[in-house]
């Protein structure tokens, strides 16, 4: 393995905000088309689907809003804590609806930012494993602020994807919107002194941060 290379701050930024306004484009043009389609039709019916597009698309987009707040936002000062509680309640408001679901085996505990940080991207990483949907499993490895995790996602032809172990491991080639997030997950986990393993089996992947 190659040392991590580190890019520049602002090509990180700009990466991370390419990705985020990726994620966002879908439910906020579904609460655009809800409002035209509402505006233009006369069929009461047809309104009332309209409206309940628009009504589930706002809901997604909060989902997403929240779930990027914690998982690459500042989320409080230097230093601060965040509740792995609130964690659970992000990480399973961007999966309302759809075909993963996740099993949160982690205690109620306050834990650094960045290690909640870390938590939420690898629970990102591990639902890429799973395109077809499934289930992530998360549990504790260790106990107290010192926490480590392990992800097991299962589901229909399971498997990590191209360039993934590279990009965590800080391979810097190539980056792009897609690829900035697990390339950031590794930033992540090198900042909490952790070191990322990623283990394919049938139908199944585990991803262990020790």
């Amino acid at each position: 393995m190659s040392a991590p290379k580190d890019i520049a701050s602002l090509d990180l930024v700009a990466l991370i905000s390419s990705r985020l306004c990726h994620d966002l484009i879908s439910p906020m043009s579904a609460i655009s088309n809800g409002l035209e389609l509402f505006m233009d039709e006369k069929d009461e019916a047809v309104k009332k689907e309209a409206i309940d597009l628009v009504r589930k698309s706002a809901a997604s987009a909060s989902a997403k809003l929240q779930f990027c707040r914690l998982a690459f936002g500042a989320a409080g000062s230097a230093g601060a804590q965040i509740d792995l509680g609130d964690a659970e309640s992000v990480a399973k408001g961007i999966l309302q609806d759809d075909k993963a679901s996740i099993e949160w085996g982690l205690p109620r505990a306050l834990l650094p930012k960045n290690r909640v940080k870390l938590l939420l991207n690898l629970i990102l990483v591990a639902l890429s494993t799973i395109p077809r949907g499934g289930k992530v499993k998360v549990e504790p490895v260790g106990e107290g602020e010192g926490m480590g995790f392990r992800l097991t996602s299962a589901g229909p032809g399971a498997k990590i994807p191209a360039h993934t172990t590279a990009l965590l491991e800080g391979a810097a080639d190539g980056l792009d919107a897609h690829r900035i997030q697990p390339y950031y997950t590794g930033m992540l986990a090198r900042s909490a002194g952790l070191q990322l393993s990623l283990a394919p089996g049938s139908d199944s992947v585990v991803i262990t941060a020790s």
